[in-house]
C-alpha cells in the first residue's frame, strides 16, 4: 500500500487511523498549495483531485477517507477501530456517518465558503452566503452530540473508533480557523482532551 497525503483534516484522519494500527506506509506528499492535486498525474489516481488517496496492494486506488480506513481495517483488523461484529461495525458506521454529515460537513463548508474562500474559490464551487449558516449548524449539532456523550468515554461508548478519529481531526483543524470548540460543551471538551492525549493524535 501507498498513501498519497496532503494538508487538511481528511488526510489526518487516515494518518491517525494508521498510527492507531501501528502501520507505517510509504507516503507521497501531494502539494495542494501548488495545485499538484489538480495535475494529470494525480487525477489519474483520483479523478476528484483530492487527498488522501490510497494505492492498494493490487495497484488500484481508493479515494474516500472512510473507504480508505475500512480497507485498512480489513487488511489489518487489530486493533479494532470499526468493529469485530456486524453490530459493532454497524454502530461505528452509524456514528461516523452522523459525525460526517451533521458536524464535519457544515464545519468544512463554513470554512471553505468563509475564511478559506480565497483559497477555494478557483478550485471548487463555493457559496459564500452559506458560510455563517453552515457554521451555526455545525455548532448546533455539536450541542446535540454533547448531550449524547454524557456518561460515555468515546462516541460509540467504551470503544474508541473511526468516529472519534474523524470528529477529532475536524475539530482540531478548524478550531484555529474561526470555529473553536465551545468550552460550554463540557462532554465534547472532555472527550476532545481524551483523544488529544492519545499518541496517534500527533500523526
Amino acid at each position: 500500500m501507498k498513501l498519497y497525503d496532503g494538508m487538511g483534516p481528511n488526510p489526518k484522519v487516515v494518518r491517525m487511523f494508521l498510527a492507531e494500527k501501528d502501520l507505517v506506509l510509504p507516503v507521497q506528499l501531494v502539494d495542494m498549495m501548488k495545485m499538484e492535486n489538480r495535475q494529470a498525474e494525480h487525477l489519474k489516481r483520483n479523478p476528484s483531485g483530492q487527498v488522501p488517496t490510497l494505492e492498494t496492494d493490487a495497484g488500484t486506488f481508493i479515494s474516500e477517507t472512510t473507504a480508505i480506513c475500512e480497507y485498512i481495517e480489513e487488511k489489518k483488523p487489530s486493533p479494532v477501530l470499526i468493529g469485530m461484529t456486524p453490530e459493532q461495525r454497524g454502530e461505528t458506521r452509524m456514528w461516523t456517518r452522523k459525525i460526517d454529515l451533521n458536524i464535519c460537513e457544515p464545519v468544512g463548508m463554513g470554512f471553505r465558503y468563509g475564511k478559506g474562500l480565497k483559497f477555494f474559490r478557483d478550485r471548487i464551487h463555493c457559496e459564500p452566503e452559506m458560510s455563517p449558516g453552515a457554521m451555526r449548524l455545525g455548532q448546533a449539532n455539536l450541542k446535540w452530540l454533547d448531550d449524547q456523550l454524557a456518561g460515555r468515554t468515546w462516541i460509540a461508548g467504551d470503544r474508541f473508533t473511526l468516529a472519534d478519529i474523524v470528529l477529532f481531526c475536524f475539530l482540531e483543524f478548524f478550531g484555529p480557523m474561526g470555529q473553536p470548540l465551545d468550552p460550554a460543551l463540557k462532554n465534547v471538551t472532555a472527550w476532545f482532551d481524551r483523544v488529544a492525549a492519545r499518541p496517534s493524535a500527533k500523526a
